[in-house]
């Protein structure tokens, strides 16, 4: 998909050989204005300043994947629709 869009990774990480800690992400959140979250067939667009960290988990508690950032955004959890319109711009 990311090369329909002549998009490239900067950075590829195994969420289960390196899943994500709590730093980390607050890291990413401070870098970027707003998340859109994807949760099956919902989505939801929020200012990063009002994300919690639970926003971005899924039911088991690990963080939803794939994390996407583009400029100040920032895409969590997968639905293709979503995903395309996001790579898009």
């Amino acid at each position: 998909m990311l090369e329909n869009h002549s998009v490239e990774a900067t950075e590829e990480r195994n969420s289960r050989k390196q899943p994500l800690d709590d730093p980390s992400v607050q890291e990413i959140l401070s870098d970027v204005d707003v998340v859109i979250v994807a949760r099956g067939k919902k989505r939801r667009e929020i200012a990063a300043s009002d994300v919690t960290l639970d926003h971005l988990k899924g039911p088991t508690g690990n963080y939803r994947a794939p994390m996407v950032r583009s400029g100040g955004r920032l895409l969590v959890g997968f639905h293709p629709e979503t995903l395309e319109e996001f790579l898009a711009g």
